[in-house]
């Protein structure tokens, strides 16, 4: 099997949405449907946790380039939009 991608992954959690809002599929295949498109829910967002974890920004500091954190660098922005 290739190995999956979040954008594979999540297209295909779309077209699993689409199907069972329809309502045509009889109550065990909706309940199969259901099961995979939470492995598949469960997929993504594992993968945008490890994006996440990876992001960092790199911002100019008395001189210095410093890495900072995308979530440190989050906070740093609502705090001076406030």
């Amino acid at each position: 099997m290739a190995k999956k991608t979040f954008e594979a992954a999540l297209a295909r959690l779309e077209e699993i949405t689409q199907e069972l809002e329809e309502g045509d599929l009889s109550l065990d295949k909706s309940l199969k449907k259901f099961d995979e498109g939470v492995q598949l829910a469960r997929f993504c967002n594992e993968q945008l946790e490890e994006a996440r974890a990876k992001v960092e920004l790199l911002l100019e500091k008395n001189g210095e380039i410093e890495a900072v954190p995308f979530a440190e660098e989050e906070r740093e922005h609502q705090d001076l939009s406030e």
